[in-house]
């Protein structure tokens, strides 16, 4: 893979950051997985930023592992479960891969919750070859980190290590549907709507969601309704109560709690520092 392709029409990462005016996000290069990993990659980023003064960008994680690697360090992340936040600064760039929930376990080797809300060196997961992929990632953004083309050698250096771990399981493949299919049911609010679609119990889900995610089938279900929460703030609504009704909360009071609890700031305040026309 010399050239990554295009971007998707529709960008899954609006959903998780929470960008406004007084947070703006640096140039992101998004490209996606070639047709055989995709069952283990939603998809690549890579932003390069120049920055005279430190920006610290805030996101809600998908539920799904990252692998980082930029000019100064190389990192396996597991999900966080409230915000996440880094700062930027100087000139910089990073090559990261959005893991399917289907590869947290097959990259690090275990069960995802031993990395719930913290990362490990790139160095301790074994399967990736962690020094050699690093070193090619690095040649092929030394020249000009904006380059698509070497972003493309970078995507490819990742892709040939998660080549290896082909083919995704059973149990992957059902996290991946689980998660795919609440995404796309934002009238889902219970877990036992979510088990009794996929057949299966309560503890059986909950099960599957640790091993693989490294959270619980409630917290899936509350992420899935705040990054909804997010689309349609950034989407310029202005009825906080219509939202707070779409995501299936008894009222608006509900929502602002789990909204603020998790960001930090109220749906409100989000809304305000949205760009506007």
């Amino acid at each position: 893979m010399e050239s990554p392709d295009p971007a998707r029409p529709v960008d899954p990462v609006d959903r998780a950051h929470l960008t406004g005016v007084s947070r703006p996000s640096p140039p992101i290069h998004r490209y996606q997985p070639s047709d055989d990993l995709r069952e283990l990659v939603e998809r690549f980023w890579v932003p390069v930023w120049s920055l005279p003064e430190p920006s610290t960008q805030t996101t809600l994680q998908h539920p799904c592992c990252l692998v980082v690697i930029s000019d100064t360090y190389a990192r396996f992340y597991g999900v966080a479960p409230g915000r996440s936040s880094v700062t930027l600064e100087g000139d910089g760039w990073a090559v990261g891969t959005m893991l399917l929930p289907a590869a947290g376990r097959l990259v690090l080797g275990r069960s995802v919750a031993s990395v719930t809300g913290t990362h490990v060196d790139l160095a301790e997961v074994e399967r990736l070859d962690a020094d050699a992929l690093v070193r090619e990632v690095r040649d092929a953004m030394l020249t000009d980190p904006r380059d698509p083309a070497g972003h493309g050698r970078a995507v490819a250096a990742v892709e040939r290590r998660l080549r290896t771990l082909l083919p995704v399981d059973e149990q992957g493949l059902l996290i991946n549907d689980v998660v795919a299919w609440l995404r796309a049911h934002p009238e889902v609010t219970r877990v036992a709507e979510l088990a009794d679609r996929f057949g299966m119990g309560e503890r059986s889900l909950q099960r599957l969601v640790e091993q693989r995610v490294g959270l619980s089938p409630k917290w899936l279900i509350q992420r899935r309704r705040l990054h909804d929460a997010v689309v349609a703030l950034k989407a310029g609504a202005t009825s906080l109560a219509d939202v707070a009704a779409d995501l299936g909360y008894a009222d608006q009071a509900h929502f602002t709690h789990d909204f603020r609890t998790v960001t930090g700031m109220t749906p409100g305040e989000f809304l305000a520092d949205q760009p506007r026309g």
